[in-house]
């Protein structure tokens, strides 16, 4: 994210939380699509890693970006760590390994989203070329290792940094060496949110072995096809997961809230000042625990909001919901990816019929999903066949779906289009993860300088 939020009002109570969740609650002629892609920066000479600093670094970048955009200037002590357009429009942040990202503007249609995507990646290109450096989209860091990469000047990465380590073995490599494009999507009520997010909870692991694109690990296979969803089963279990309580008669507001709060934190921030905070858990703060620890030890919206950007489940939730599950892509990829999610959640009828598709799996059927997929992608064996048969149950539902939509292009192609890549994949029985591999085994004869050669955007 770009930017952690500044709120004072206090909070008294998990009502008072569970309403700033309510308050996302709006009529369906005024949902939107917030697609978030992050990319790899790289240099065009060697495919080293960009540090931060330098003419040739992120800070170049950030801001030759500046330059271009206008938008207003997101700095950390002294740094400058991302931009915001004040204006509704968008932001720009960078993850801890230097993981380049546009968090998008709400937009009404795909369409609008792929524009959005390509002059992103025009400005990206602009900047960047004269500095030589490329970015490439892919799930992990296909070669280079946790050293060689980069820290990036972000205080709230400072304290992350720390306490991974502690609570998984992976932690540090979800923080430096993956990257992902996600979408946030609205709901209308709160029994919309639950539909959503039990729909957006089971499917999770079919939309991961679509869009896998994570094989190699320091130059090599890994073994996996999705390793940065791999690497996501070892990073926290407080914080990450599937969530199998969504699918409890209780959902709703109040029961997220109730999760949330007892997942330990991360920071406070207080004026420009970020405190270490870990191990204490929300509600603990919110009975007194931080007193005399840090100023103004009462929490206030702003301390919430930040919190529950530090919970990684597979959907998270907020004044929005987050689909979290796909790694990093090629640029049709950041169009393909929100277009699933809107065929399959913004359209009622088509949300009922997902519904009816999942609402029968058991909770070891979920997990044994997200573990297996991972590794199998598409092949993954689920009851009679495998995650390919569900997917293109999926990507039949998310068509009708967008057919209903009825948003067209300017050519009269309506959003379907932008499933196109979806649809080869499915159609070859092959995720982004197999090509990579295949062309490895093959015309790049394990040269791993040919996927940034063929890959840059």
């Amino acid at each position: 994210m770009a930017r952690d939020t500044v709120d004072s009002t206090l909070i008294e109570s998990v009502a008072d939380l569970a309403a700033t969740l309510a308050e996302g609650c709006k009529p369906a002629d005024q949902f939107r699509i917030g697609t978030e892609h992050e990319k790899f920066g790289f240099n065009t000479a060697d495919y080293s890693p960009i540090p931060y600093d330098g003419d040739k670094g992120v800070r170049a970048v950030l801001e030759g970006m500046e330059t271009i955009l206008g938008w207003d200037r997101i700095e950390d002590a002294g740094n400058i760590i991302g931009l915001a357009d004040l204006s509704g429009g968008g932001a720009i942040s960078i993850e801890p390994g230097g993981q380049f990202e546009l968090s998008g503007a709400p937009l009404d249609n795909l369409h609008q989203t792929c524009r959005e995507a390509n002059a992103h990646l025009a400005h990206v290109r602009q900047v960047a070329d004269p500095l030589g450096v490329g970015f490439l989209g892919i799930g992990m860091t296909p070669n280079w290792s946790r050293a060689e990469i980069p820290v990036m000047p972000k205080s709230r990465y400072d304290i992350m940094t720390g306490y991974m380590p502690k609570v998984g073995s992976l932690g540090l490599d979800m923080m430096y060496r993956t990257s992902t494009i996600q979408v946030n999507l609205d709901f209308s009520s709160e029994a919309d949110m639950v539909q959503k997010m039990r729909v957006g909870l089971a499917l999770q692991p079919i939309a991961t072995a679509i869009f896998a694109n994570s094989p190699f690990t320091e130059g090599k296979p890994n073994g996996f096809k999705s390793f940065r969803a791999q690497i996501w089963t070892d990073t926290d279990t407080d914080r990450t997961g599937d969530m199998p309580f969504a699918f409890e008669e209780d959902f709703g507001f109040e029961r997220y809230v109730e999760w949330a709060i007892d997942v330990p934190m991360y920071f406070v921030k207080r004026g420009d000042t970020y405190f270490d905070v870990t191990g204490t858990t929300f509600r603990e703060f919110m009975n007194g625990a931080l007193e005399g620890k840090v100023p103004d030890a009462r929490p206030n919206l702003g301390d919430w909001n930040n919190h529950l950007s530090t919970l990684f489940p597979d959907v998270r939730l907020k004044k929005y919901i987050e689909m979290r599950g796909a790694d990093g892509g090629p640029w049709r990829r950041i169009c393909a990816l929100p277009a699933l999610w809107v065929g399959l959640l913004y359209d009622d009828g088509v949300l009922d019929q997902a519904w009816q598709l999942v609402k029968d799996w058991s909770a070891e059927e979920r997990a044994a999903l997200r573990s297996g997929v991972p590794m199998h992608a598409l092949e993954t064996p689920f009851r009679s066949g495998t995650v390919r048969d569900i997917a293109k149950d999926v990507l039949a539902l998310s068509k009708e779906g967008l057919k209903r939509r009825a948003r067209f292009s300017d050519g009269d192609l309506d959003e379907r289009v932008h499933l196109a890549p979806v649809e080869e994949g499915l159609a070859a029985g092959m995720c982004p993860a197999d090509v990579l591999l295949q062309r490895y085994n093959g015309s790049w004869a394990g040269n791993m300088d040919q996927l940034f050669k063929e890959y840059a955007y």
